[in-house]
């Protein structure tokens, strides 16, 4: 055992404390029920510290490649067809994409990864009414797995592409003088407001009296048309609700596209990959089987094995040391763990002073032994002249 280490006394055996005798009148659960509660109390923060856990080891979301695929086909006139279509030469846009090496068994659709997407096309060929094609997410959108714009002509048109990801949880664009000031351009609320924290540390703008308050400094105050920091002085609790003015929606993807009807090239693809934010697949799994009631009893089970795995590698932890210690000083090491074990023995025995120092002569011709003989003699006459004192004073009455 090493040493500081306590020896369990084997002949020590600690009373337990009396039952608790129970009113008649006082209406208590059955000890059954009461085991019962006590369980489902347990069960209930022991779920709780599972999903904490889980939160914190696996992944939240994770960034994935989503390639963009835009095509067209052009279909040129045919004087002979039976329809008014086909009569006519139209091109058709398509707007498709996909996750790469997405280890998910069920596929997202394309959609799902944007809130809105607008195709802007020639105005001078389509007018001002029909220039436009937009899509934008509502609570009833169905998804799809991509977009398709057809119109009649037979020249090639540029358009311009607007996609604004669905970004989950929302982030937002800081104003320009802000995002300098911060370093960051595009990003959530709580990410924004914790660089705020971080600048306000760095800079040590919190107040020194008063905690709650942060005093601004001149770089705060210039950032434009800001009625958050155009003051001396504020509560950093106000900050998240009176930030919204310099919040700004994300800037949208913008792709720049030819749409060709040249009969060589019947089929123009143009591919992109855009980065984009994904669950981690793992995280649902978890998350389900540890809120599974069938899984209860093995999620136990395995929690008892980890507990005594840990238990079974402090003991091997505490025997290596013990044998690396002996093995670097055996006399040395000994000699302390007697000393420490002499301890142990006296804390338990409740044994004041040292009994194999007490028995030989030296300790008693140590410095403060006169000391303690005057101290002793001077305690010994105030409490015999306190007892002739009160003698007297029993007599005189």
């Amino acid at each position: 055992m090493p040493s500081g280490a306590r020896m369990p006394h084997q002949g020590a055996v600690r009373p337990g404390l009396p039952a608790p005798v129970m009113e008649p009148s006082r209406k208590r659960p059955a000890p059954s029920q009461q085991a019962q509660q006590q369980q489902n109390a347990q069960n209930r923060t022991r779920n709780a510290k599972r999903r904490k856990m889980a939160d914190k080891i696996l992944p939240q979301r994770q960034k994935r490649k989503l390639r963009l695929y835009i095509s067209n086909t052009f279909n040129p006139a045919k004087p002979d067809a039976d329809d008014s279509d086909g009569s006519i030469a139209s091109w058709e846009l398509r707007v498709e994409g996909k996750l790469l090496d997405d280890p998910g068994k069920l596929k997202r659709k394309f959609s799902s990864f944007f809130k809105s997407l607008v195709i802007e096309l020639d105005k001078d060929l389509y007018g001002p009414d029909n220039h436009l094609v937009e899509w934008h997410r509502t609570p009833t959108t169905q998804e799809t797995d991509g977009f398709q714009v057809k119109r009649p002509g037979d020249v090639s048109v540029r358009c311009t592409l607007l996609l604004m990801l669905d970004y989950q949880p929302p982030q937002f664009k800081l104003d320009p003088r802000l995002a300098r000031l911060l370093g960051i351009h595009t990003q959530t609320r709580s990410c924004i407001i914790q660089a705020l924290w971080q600048y306000v540390k760095t800079n040590k703008l919190q107040d020194s009296h008063d905690k709650e308050y942060i005093n601004c400094d001149k770089y705060f105050q210039q950032v434009k048309h800001s009625p958050i920091f155009d003051c001396p002085r504020l509560k950093f609790s106000e900050i998240p609700q009176r930030l919204t003015n310099l919040l700004l929606p994300p800037d949208p993807i913008v792709i720049n596209h030819v749409i060709s009807v040249d009969p060589n090239d019947q089929k123009k693809t143009a591919c992109y990959d855009i980065d984009v934010e994904v669950e981690d697949p793992l995280k649902s799994q978890m998350s389900s089987f540890l809120l599974s009631t069938a899984n209860q009893q093995e999620i136990a089970s395995l929690d008892n094995k980890i507990h005594e795995t840990i238990e079974s590698i402090n003991q091997l932890k505490i025997q290596r040391d013990f044998m690396l210690s002996f093995s670097r000083d055996p006399k040395g090491y000994i000699q302390d763990w007697l000393k420490s074990q002499s301890r142990d023995l006296k804390l338990m025995t409740d044994v004041v002073g040292n009994p194999e120092e007490e028995r030989r002569a030296e300790f008693y011709h140590e410095p403060w032994s006169q000391e303690a003989v005057s101290r002793y003699f001077y305690c010994k006459i105030q409490q015999r002249r306190q007892e002739l004192e009160q003698a007297l004073a029993v007599r005189n009455t």
